[in-house]
Protein backbone atom coordinates (compact mmCIF):
# COMPACT_ATOMS: atom_id res chain seq x y z
CA UNK A 1 0.00 0.00 0.00
CA UNK A 2 1.36 3.27 -0.69
CA UNK A 3 1.27 5.75 1.81
CA UNK A 4 2.49 9.91 1.42
CA UNK A 5 5.63 10.76 3.22
CA UNK A 6 3.82 12.61 6.43
CA UNK A 7 2.71 10.48 9.68
CA UNK A 8 0.83 11.99 12.34
CA UNK A 9 3.54 14.41 14.17
CA UNK A 10 4.22 13.52 18.17
CA UNK A 11 5.33 16.90 19.48
CA UNK A 12 8.98 19.09 18.44
CA UNK A 13 12.54 18.65 17.92
CA UNK A 14 14.98 15.79 17.15
CA UNK A 15 17.51 13.95 19.86
CA UNK A 16 21.15 13.51 18.42
CA UNK A 17 22.12 10.29 17.73
CA UNK A 18 25.27 8.69 16.71
CA UNK A 19 24.15 7.27 13.05
CA UNK A 20 24.39 8.21 9.28
CA UNK A 21 21.74 11.27 8.34
CA UNK A 22 21.99 14.15 6.38
CA UNK A 23 21.28 17.82 7.85
CA UNK A 24 19.26 18.92 5.28
CA UNK A 25 16.01 15.86 5.60
CA UNK A 26 12.86 16.13 7.78
CA UNK A 27 12.36 12.50 9.03
CA UNK A 28 12.42 13.86 12.62
CA UNK A 29 10.72 17.09 12.14
CA UNK A 30 8.19 17.70 14.66
CA UNK A 31 9.06 14.29 16.88
CA UNK A 32 9.77 15.11 20.38
CA UNK A 33 12.36 12.24 20.74
CA UNK A 34 13.81 10.70 17.32
CA UNK A 35 16.78 8.42 16.01
CA UNK A 36 17.59 9.18 12.48
CA UNK A 37 18.62 6.16 10.55
CA UNK A 38 19.65 6.88 7.07
CA UNK A 39 20.33 4.31 4.18
CA UNK A 40 23.24 3.90 1.26
CA UNK A 41 22.69 5.81 -1.95
CA UNK A 42 20.33 3.30 -3.67
CA UNK A 43 20.86 2.52 -7.28
CA UNK A 44 17.14 2.66 -9.33
CA UNK A 45 16.72 1.12 -12.34
CA UNK A 46 17.12 3.20 -15.82
CA UNK A 47 15.08 1.34 -18.15
CA UNK A 48 12.87 3.36 -20.26
CA UNK A 49 10.34 0.99 -21.09
CA UNK A 50 6.48 1.80 -20.95
CA UNK A 51 6.76 -0.19 -17.37
CA UNK A 52 9.04 1.02 -15.18
CA UNK A 53 11.06 -1.06 -13.30
CA UNK A 54 11.47 -0.53 -9.41
CA UNK A 55 13.77 -1.01 -6.70
CA UNK A 56 12.94 -1.88 -2.98
CA UNK A 57 15.24 -1.12 -0.07
CA UNK A 58 14.49 -1.56 3.81
CA UNK A 59 15.28 0.11 6.32
CA UNK A 60 15.43 -1.15 10.27
CA UNK A 61 15.26 1.09 13.25
CA UNK A 62 17.09 0.71 16.67
CA UNK A 63 15.59 -1.94 18.70
CA UNK A 64 12.46 -0.82 21.05
CA UNK A 65 11.90 2.02 18.28
CA UNK A 66 9.22 1.95 15.05
CA UNK A 67 9.16 4.48 12.31
CA UNK A 68 7.05 7.58 12.48
CA UNK A 69 8.95 9.91 9.99
CA UNK A 70 10.29 8.91 6.76
CA UNK A 71 12.20 11.26 4.06
CA UNK A 72 14.27 10.55 1.06
CA UNK A 73 17.03 12.06 -1.13
CA UNK A 74 17.17 12.16 -5.04
CA UNK A 75 20.01 12.48 -7.72
CA UNK A 76 17.41 13.77 -9.99
CA UNK A 77 13.95 15.12 -9.51
CA UNK A 78 12.13 12.10 -11.32
CA UNK A 79 12.66 9.76 -9.43
CA UNK A 80 9.07 8.68 -7.82
CA UNK A 81 9.84 7.16 -3.99
CA UNK A 82 6.98 5.86 -2.02
CA UNK A 83 7.14 3.53 0.85
CA UNK A 84 4.97 0.62 1.62
CA UNK A 85 2.82 0.56 5.24
CA UNK A 86 0.00 -1.66 6.29
CA UNK A 87 -3.80 -0.63 6.56
CA UNK A 88 -5.37 0.77 9.91
CA UNK A 89 -6.78 3.84 11.29
CA UNK A 90 -5.73 5.73 12.41
CA UNK A 91 -2.54 6.31 10.37
CA UNK A 92 0.10 6.00 12.87
CA UNK A 93 3.78 4.69 13.95
CA UNK A 94 3.12 1.34 15.02
CA UNK A 95 -0.33 1.10 13.36
CA UNK A 96 1.01 2.14 10.09
CA UNK A 97 4.50 1.19 10.61
CA UNK A 98 6.32 -1.06 12.68
CA UNK A 99 10.26 -1.18 13.36
CA UNK A 100 11.22 -1.83 9.86
CA UNK A 101 9.88 0.38 6.94
CA UNK A 102 10.66 -0.90 3.00
CA UNK A 103 10.98 1.62 0.29
CA UNK A 104 9.89 1.54 -3.17
CA UNK A 105 11.33 3.59 -6.19
CA UNK A 106 10.94 4.03 -9.86
CA UNK A 107 12.45 6.08 -12.30
CA UNK A 108 9.96 7.88 -14.37
CA UNK A 109 12.69 10.16 -16.22
CA UNK A 110 14.02 9.58 -19.48
CA UNK A 111 17.89 11.13 -19.14
CA UNK A 112 19.62 10.26 -16.22
CA UNK A 113 22.32 7.27 -16.59
CA UNK A 114 22.43 5.71 -13.03
CA UNK A 115 19.76 7.68 -10.60
CA UNK A 116 19.86 7.09 -7.22
CA UNK A 117 17.80 7.84 -3.85
CA UNK A 118 19.06 7.93 -0.52
CA UNK A 119 16.14 6.61 2.17
CA UNK A 120 16.04 8.28 5.61
CA UNK A 121 13.77 7.05 8.59
CA UNK A 122 12.56 8.73 11.95
CA UNK A 123 12.71 6.34 14.40
CA UNK A 124 10.84 6.93 17.73
CA UNK A 125 10.03 4.72 20.99
CA UNK A 126 7.26 2.52 20.58
CA UNK A 127 6.39 -1.59 21.02
CA UNK A 128 6.84 -1.97 16.95
CA UNK A 129 4.69 -3.13 14.60
CA UNK A 130 3.45 -6.47 12.80
CA UNK A 131 1.48 -9.01 14.13
CA UNK A 132 0.48 -11.83 11.24
CA UNK A 133 -2.96 -11.80 10.42
CA UNK A 134 -4.87 -14.32 13.18
CA UNK A 135 -6.75 -17.18 11.82
CA UNK A 136 -10.12 -16.50 11.74
CA UNK A 137 -13.82 -18.66 10.66
CA UNK A 138 -15.07 -15.31 9.52
CA UNK A 139 -15.35 -15.04 5.54
CA UNK A 140 -14.30 -11.88 5.22
CA UNK A 141 -11.08 -10.74 7.08
CA UNK A 142 -9.31 -7.22 7.63
CA UNK A 143 -5.94 -6.44 6.30
CA UNK A 144 -3.17 -7.54 8.25
CA UNK A 145 0.45 -9.12 7.43
CA UNK A 146 0.60 -12.20 5.66
CA UNK A 147 4.09 -11.85 4.77
CA UNK A 148 7.49 -11.15 7.20
CA UNK A 149 10.77 -10.31 5.15
CA UNK A 150 13.89 -11.75 5.75
CA UNK A 151 16.52 -9.52 4.50
CA UNK A 152 20.15 -9.22 4.43
CA UNK A 153 22.41 -6.45 3.72
CA UNK A 154 26.23 -6.22 3.62
CA UNK A 155 29.11 -4.61 2.29
CA UNK A 156 31.08 -5.36 -1.06
CA UNK A 157 34.52 -6.30 -0.28
CA UNK A 158 35.09 -8.77 -3.00
CA UNK A 159 33.36 -11.26 -5.35
CA UNK A 160 31.11 -13.50 -3.09
CA UNK A 161 27.89 -15.71 -2.61
CA UNK A 162 25.40 -14.26 -0.21
CA UNK A 163 21.94 -16.40 0.45
CA UNK A 164 18.97 -15.91 2.20
CA UNK A 165 16.01 -17.89 2.88
CA UNK A 166 12.50 -18.50 4.55
CA UNK A 167 11.75 -20.53 7.75
CA UNK A 168 11.08 -24.47 7.71
CA UNK A 169 7.11 -23.81 8.04
CA UNK A 170 7.48 -20.79 5.38
CA UNK A 171 7.08 -20.26 1.47
CA UNK A 172 8.80 -18.26 -0.51
CA UNK A 173 6.51 -15.88 -2.47
CA UNK A 174 8.81 -13.12 -3.76
CA UNK A 175 12.52 -11.91 -3.62
CA UNK A 176 14.39 -8.67 -4.89
CA UNK A 177 18.01 -7.12 -4.72
CA UNK A 178 19.08 -3.90 -4.59
CA UNK A 179 22.57 -2.16 -5.19
CA UNK A 180 23.71 0.78 -2.63
CA UNK A 181 26.78 2.87 -1.93
CA UNK A 182 28.10 4.72 1.36
CA UNK A 183 29.53 8.03 -0.48
CA UNK A 184 28.55 11.37 0.96
CA UNK A 185 26.70 12.37 -2.43
CA UNK A 186 25.01 10.57 -5.06
CA UNK A 187 27.65 7.87 -6.66
CA UNK A 188 29.09 8.56 -10.57
CA UNK A 189 27.48 6.38 -12.83
CA UNK A 190 30.56 4.67 -13.49
CA UNK A 191 30.48 3.86 -9.89
CA UNK A 192 26.81 2.37 -10.18
CA UNK A 193 27.24 0.27 -13.00
CA UNK A 194 30.75 -1.60 -11.60
CA UNK A 195 28.80 -3.15 -9.06
CA UNK A 196 26.34 -6.43 -10.13
CA UNK A 197 23.89 -8.54 -8.13
CA UNK A 198 22.53 -11.35 -9.76
CA UNK A 199 19.93 -12.93 -8.06
CA UNK A 200 18.83 -16.66 -8.38
CA UNK A 201 15.52 -17.79 -7.07
CA UNK A 202 15.53 -21.41 -5.27
CA UNK A 203 12.38 -22.90 -3.80
CA UNK A 204 12.63 -21.89 -0.57
CA UNK A 205 15.67 -19.61 -0.09
CA UNK A 206 17.55 -17.09 -2.88
CA UNK A 207 21.15 -16.59 -3.73
CA UNK A 208 23.11 -13.36 -5.16
CA UNK A 209 26.23 -13.10 -6.66
CA UNK A 210 27.75 -9.77 -6.06
CA UNK A 211 31.12 -8.18 -7.34
CA UNK A 212 32.43 -4.57 -8.34
CA UNK A 213 31.45 -1.60 -6.45
CA UNK A 214 35.34 -0.33 -5.64
CA UNK A 215 34.55 -1.46 -1.63
CA UNK A 216 31.99 1.03 -1.74
CA UNK A 217 29.20 -0.66 -2.59
CA UNK A 218 26.31 -2.31 -0.26
CA UNK A 219 23.80 -4.88 -1.28
CA UNK A 220 20.55 -5.50 0.29
CA UNK A 221 18.52 -9.16 -0.71
CA UNK A 222 15.43 -9.97 0.98
CA UNK A 223 12.84 -13.29 0.54
CA UNK A 224 9.23 -12.33 1.16
CA UNK A 225 7.90 -15.44 3.00
CA UNK A 226 3.94 -16.13 3.70
CA UNK A 227 2.64 -18.89 5.67
CA UNK A 228 4.46 -19.72 9.07
CA UNK A 229 3.31 -19.26 12.81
Amino acid sequence: MRHAFVLIALVVAPLAAGVESAQATSECRGLLTCVPVAGPWVAVPAGQATLRPEVQYQLTCPRGYVVAGVDAELSDRAIDVWFLGASGSPVSPGRTTSRTIVFVARYVGLGAAAPTFRPHAGCVPGQGGGRRTPTSVSAVFPPGRPTVRRARTFRVTSPRHVAVGCHSDERLVAAYSARGFRTAKPPSPALVTSLSAQLVLARDHIVVAVRGGQSRGVVQIAAVCAGGR
